[in-house]
């Protein structure tokens, strides 16, 4: 399968930014666009000017995008794009694949199940219920692995590899 265009959704942590050095293993020096996606929301309390909180945002993604595709570049990918998109990061990171035509989603889980998932939610499950597009799913190498009875195992010791 020849992919054109990968998606890299990034929401600046250090588990998001592991899907970073398996795109590049793909993309492996071909003519394959990255484009690094962050979802960007504005919280502001009230009376505080909601554009001037939007801005901000917005400015400091692109920022780190920018540094993001940097080190990109730094390993060998040599079409990288920033895309910032306001809004939630799952309806924002199905409506960048489908606006880029994405043909593979890169992105990490901390694997959650249970009370946690519920809690938290999950923003890749409801990437993966909102798309087409194929997702290739990183799990945060150090989360227990629940094996199909609902008890947890150690996470195998892969070197923090996925």
């Amino acid at each position: 399968m020849k992919l054109d265009t990968i998606v890299v959704p990034l929401d600046g942590s250090v588990l998001a930014e592991m899907a970073l050095a398996r795109a590049a293993e793909i993309v492996g020096g071909a003519d394959t666009c990255v484009i690094l996606v962050r979802a960007a929301q504005a919280y502001t309390f009230p009376g505080v000017d909601m554009v001037d909180a939007q801005v901000k945002v917005v400015r400091e993604a692109e920022a780190y995008l920018a540094d993001a595709a940097a080190r990109m570049r730094a390993l060998d990918v040599k079409d990288v794009r920033g895309s910032v998109w306001y809004g939630a990061a799952a309806p924002a990171i199905i409506e960048a694949a489908k606006a880029h035509h994405a043909d593979l989603i890169v992105m990490t889980t901390h694997g959650r199940s249970g009370l946690g998932r519920l809690v938290l939610g999950s923003v890749a499950g409801s990437v993966v219920c909102g798309t087409t597009t194929p997702i290739l799913l990183l799990r945060d190498g150090t989360a227990a692995v629940a094996t199909p009875d609902g008890s947890a195992e150690e996470a195998p010791s892969d070197h923090g590899r996925n």
